[in-house]
């Protein structure tokens, strides 16, 4: 045995205080990081949107403007292996003159000439635009594409015509013949978004795509710019929120419980100590909060602590006085007690159900009559008449009758407690509701409705054990009941009422 525990290991503590802070921290926290990631993020979506944008439908119009034909010969022409080998001679020895003897030759570079000037003079009114060019995608699977015309004046002819170039990663698997997306890639030419429009031949295949570069390094110069101003603002933003969070919890909240529970401490009550000797607990609140609230409750416990233990203390006194007195009489008082209470239960409780019966009933009204004449009345009653009783008794006997007034009996006093029903006739009883169960008299009512009714309808037990009442409820009124019985004939009134939907729902025995 010496080696097992014993005890239940302290729980650490991690005080409200500690956890108040942390959760506001968190909170704070998570809602500035939250909002400045959405800020940030609709921030980029929304330039994103507007560069794709722009750049498609650059490339869109172009498209609808440029010759198709001459793109179509154009293709055809770059395509052929004699061009390629010409292409592959110029890009050796740097000669774009070979290329241009080339067209020459093949009678089409007039015709290049003047597309390649609209490009250029198109472009040069697009002020944020890059490049202006015209591409031929290959199939999905291919890895190379290959320009036909590049506005660009750095870029030599045979790597502007009929040059094939490394497909970018991200239009891996692409289809030339729908519409591409805008993307933005980083690569060797640093941040582009581009963006492609199909050119369509008369017969409406596509000849090529015009593409329409927009270069982003500036904009993602910008967006890490202004990243750092959201991180260092969000932080700005958090120190402040934290500082004025914390600043409102501890003054309203840790500060008045920290003093509270270092006051209930001091708590120390004994035999013939008042309030002030006790250390009962006196703080000052500007504030009726929950706080205050608790503050109360202990307060109120603490002095009826202090009052019991004073209590005691007179009491034993004076029974060290009086005792002697005592020892000769208590014989004869308890016989007299046992015999008083015997007849006196007898006299007030119903023998059947140990309810108060209608003569505890009628005493009570005339308590309550009291209470009307000096307008001190706040009470209900609840009239509760059993269903069904005839039946049981015809069918299974009045012991099984007996049974299931008690039965519906123990169903009322499950909800009211037994102190305030009064069985007034042979399937009749009476609730009196005062105090706190007249203020929650609407919950009760409800309740004892619902099990009867589920009772009722519960076809699983036997018809005898199947405990049903009907219930109606009146509540005193003083500007319109000048006596008990109106409350009385309401109540029975309600109870009525209910038993005749009873009835039309489950028929009448009778």
């Amino acid at each position: 045995m010496s080696g097992k525990k014993t005890g239940k290991k302290n729980k650490k503590r991690f005080s409200i205080s500690a956890r108040m802070y942390l959760s506001v921290t968190l909170t704070v926290i998570a809602v500035a990081i939250g909002t400045a990631f959405f800020s940030y993020s609709v921030s980029i979506v929304q330039i994103d949107s507007y560069f794709k944008r722009l750049a498609y439908n650059t490339a869109d119009n172009v498209s609808s403007l440029v010759d198709a034909g001459f793109y179509s010969r154009l293709r055809e022409l770059v395509e052929s292996e004699e061009y390629q080998i010409v292409r592959e001679v110029a890009e050796e020895h740097d000669d774009d003159e070979k290329i241009k003897q080339y067209l020459i030759k093949e009678g089409i570079w007039d015709e290049y000439q003047k597309n390649l000037e609209f490009l250029k003079n198109y472009h040069a009114h697009m002020d944020d635009i890059t490049y202006l060019y015209c591409i031929v995608f290959g199939n999905k699977d291919a890895k190379v594409d290959m320009y036909l015309i590049d506005d660009d004046e750095d870029t030599t002819l045979y790597y502007a015509t009929g040059y094939l170039e490394d497909r970018e990663k991200e239009f891996y698997g692409i289809d030339s013949s729908s519409r591409i997306e805008p993307t933005i890639t980083h690569g060797k030419w640093g941040w582009l978004l581009s963006a492609y429009a199909p050119v369509f031949d008369e017969e409406g295949n596509v000849v090529c795509q015009i593409g329409c570069d927009i270069s982003m390094n500036d904009v993602m110069a910008e967006r890490v710019h202004y990243l750092i101003i959201v991180i260092v603002s969000t932080v700005i933003l958090v120190i402040l929120a934290l500082t004025g969070a914390w600043i409102f919890s501890r003054r309203l909240i840790v500060k008045p419980l920290n003093k509270l529970s270092a006051e209930m401490k001091k708590f120390d009550p004994g035999e013939d100590k008042n309030y002030e000797m006790a250390n009962v607990v006196s703080m000052d609140f500007k504030y009726s909060d929950e706080i205050y609230d608790i503050y109360k409750t202990v307060r109120a416990m603490q002095i009826h602590i202090v009052d019991y233990i004073n209590r005691l203390y007179v009491a034993r006194q004076d029974k060290k006085k009086i005792i002697t007195d005592l020892e000769k009489a208590e014989s004869d008082i308890k016989d007299r007690d046992a015999q008083i209470g015997e007849i006196s239960q007898k006299a007030f409780i119903d023998p059947l159900t140990n309810v108060g019966n209608k003569i505890a009933y009628e005493q009570k009204t005339e308590i309550l009559a009291k209470k009307i004449e000096d307008k001190s009345a706040e009470f209900a009653v609840v009239m509760i008449d059993l269903n069904d009783l005839k039946k049981i008794n015809d069918k299974y006997g009045h012991r099984a009758g007996d049974n299931y007034i008690k039965g519906c009996c123990q169903t009322i006093c499950m909800i009211y407690g037994t102190f305030w029903v009064y069985r007034i006739g042979g399937d009749e009883f009476v609730v009196i509701l005062e105090g706190t169960s007249y203020k929650e008299r609407n919950e009760l009512f409800k309740k004892v409705q619902t099990i009867f009714a589920e009772s009722a309808d519960n076809n699983a037990v036997s018809p005898q054990t199947r405990y049903s009442a009907s219930c109606g409820m009146a509540e005193y009124s003083p500007e319109t009941d000048d006596n008990f019985e109106a409350v009385f004939r309401r109540a029975d009134n309600d109870m009525y009422e209910n038993k005749k939907r009873f009835k039309e729902t489950h028929g009448s025995y009778r």
